[in-house]
């Protein structure tokens, strides 16, 4: 049975291109599922029953298993059963309908503009420095992903137009607009590199592209140079800028756009955000609801 599992693993790297992390998510949840079929003695998948499921999902939620996480292993195991489906190998998929407990949706934290502000206006009296510089600038710009700032290449720049190609989740590409300092930091950046460069975020170790730990690192280091004392991390710059598109524009839809979601449901969380900020200043301004 762990040959479908493989097998399984296989078609998400290879013809669906998932990333390193995500398969290392998916192989995590197929080997509950695994140690699930060994405890019930299954000879073939087609065995396992819903109810069997239902239990399963129970008792590792007794067992303190997070409800996100029990999503994420239900949602695998609805995946693995249509893949397995497809070749006949299954009749039923025995996930359908098996429901995980509710997940309490926390709301993301941001830096407000003056925060932000402090973070990214530091010197940049060095080579390091001006690459920092544009790095931070593009991920508050334009709302990427630490993973995707990572793989943006010189090629895919249109300083002219201000425009920049990146390839998300699941390998797909989207267009997103680049300001006007994120541009002139990128150009900056670009004088003083080689022009066979072509990552265009560099500075690793031997002149290498960064990792993702790496520009944690770096983003890290440089909140705290700046006196940001705040938990300062690559999605943070990304929730900043979403929060602040939205709070100026009201356009939900082209919030969306922006930061590649593929449900609108996703980024309705950032509405929240400004429903909250409307309440503190509620509170803090009108004359009924100031406290004496």
């Amino acid at each position: 049975m762990n040959v479908e599992i493989d097998r399984f693993l296989d078609y998400l790297r290879v013809e669906r291109r998932y990333s390193a992390s995500t398969l290392d998510n998916y192989a995590r949840a197929l080997g509950k599922l695994a140690t699930l079929a060994e405890s019930l003695g299954l000879a073939h998948w087609s065995e396992l029953r819903t109810a069997s499921l239902q239990t399963f999902v129970a008792q590792l939620h007794r067992g303190g298993l997070a409800p996100a996480s029990l999503a994420l292993f239900l949602s695998t195991c609805r995946s693995f059963f249509r893949f397995l489906a497809r070749d006949g190998r299954v009749r039923i998929n025995p996930a359908v309908g098996v429901r995980a407990p509710k997940v309490r949706r926390k709301l993301p934290q941001v830096l407000d503009a003056d925060e932000m502000g402090a973070l990214l206006e530091f010197p940049t009296g060095d080579a390091e420095a001006v690459h920092d510089r544009a790095m931070l600038e593009l991920l508050y710009s334009s709302g990427l992903r630490v993973a995707e700032i990572v793989s943006v290449r010189w090629s895919d720049l249109d300083a002219a137009e201000g425009m920049l190609r990146v390839t998300g989740k699941g390998s797909k590409t989207r267009i997103v607009p680049v300001g006007r300092q994120a541009l002139d930091a990128l150009a900056a950046l670009r004088a003083q590199e080689s022009p066979a460069d072509e990552a265009l975020i560099l500075r690793g170790r031997g002149g290498r592209p960064l990792s993702t730990n790496g520009v944690r690192t770096r983003l890290k280091r440089r909140a705290r140079e700046q006196g940001v004392w705040k938990r300062v991390y690559p999605h943070l710059m990304r929730h900043s800028c979403a929060s602040h598109l939205l709070e100026s524009s009201g356009d939900l839809r082209a919030v969306q756009e922006l930061l590649g979601h593929a449900d609108i449901g996703t980024t309705q969380i950032y509405t929240h955000l400004d429903f909250q900020h409307l309440a503190k200043v509620y509170d803090a301004a009108h004359p009924r609801a100031r406290r004496k």
